[in-house]
């Protein structure tokens, strides 16, 4: 074979060869892209999937509080339909937010005083309805050492029993007269007017029935109550946020 030949025939087979080999290292490099793709298809699914459930369980949980929010909503207690009523009002429970360890709780007076966490709290009422107040003035009279006396009042109360006759003393507190002594005593703050009990309606029949099996004939008329309607009907108080 002349050499020009010779040359033109090895420079076109390396120029196959080298084709042949680009495609395979091609073919090569599509298959470990696809095989990365693949793999890293189910972790990104995750974490769409992740990302999806906490929007959802943000949509559907707890609301943005903060310490010294009044929370309300209607309690499925045996008392509650007697208290709803009594005042005109569906609201029949409420407590205080206070935070733990980051986490926003609901400070209560149902069978003794206690925290519970605010999503438990809010399932447990009917519908898992809530409204959520706060101080108009908040800001100011919630600076960080009057929100510390805050928290003391609320730590003195724990642990004291529920007050079924809804008696003005601190041995057993039910759920309005704890959140209002705790703004009394720790900042000064009266959220609601107090009444007596012959302010409420009190010739519902579901009313009388539960007076009965509480006073007897022995009705306390001059005690002094602060109720959960009162408290949300106060003019120191926005709303800010419900469902």
């Amino acid at each position: 074979m002349p050499a020009s030949s010779y040359w033109r025939f090895e420079i076109g087979n390396s120029s196959r060869n080298d084709a042949q080999h680009g495609a395979q290292l091609g073919r090569a490099k599509r298959a470990r892209l696809s095989r990365d793709v693949s793999s890293a298809m189910p972790l990104r699914f995750s974490l769409c999937g992740f990302a999806v459930l906490l929007v959802a369980c943000s949509a559907g949980g707890a609301p943005a509080v903060q310490d010294g929010d009044i929370i309300f909503q209607t309690s499925r207690s045996s008392q509650s339909l007697a208290i709803q009523r009594a005042t005109h009002s569906p609201y029949s429970h409420m407590g205080i937010i206070l935070y733990r360890s980051g986490r926003p709780f609901v400070f209560e007076a149902i069978a003794t005083v206690r925290y519970t966490p605010l999503v438990e709290w809010i399932d447990r009422g009917s519908g898992g309805h809530y409204v959520v107040k706060r101080l108009r003035d908040a800001a100011n009279v919630l600076a960080p050492p009057r929100l510390a006396r805050l928290r003391r009042a609320a730590e003195s109360f724990q642990s004291r029993p529920y007050d079924l006759t809804f008696e003005w003393s601190d041995n057993r507190l039910y759920c309005s007269e704890l959140v209002w002594k705790i703004y009394d005593r720790a900042v000064g703050v009266q959220v609601g007017g107090l009444q007596r009990l012959p302010d409420f309606d009190l010739s519902d029949a579901e009313v009388r029935a539960r007076m009965q099996q509480r006073y007897g004939s022995r009705v306390p008329l001059d005690e002094v109550v602060i109720s959960p309607a009162a408290m949300f009907a106060a003019s120191n108080l926005i709303t800010v946020s419900s469902r």
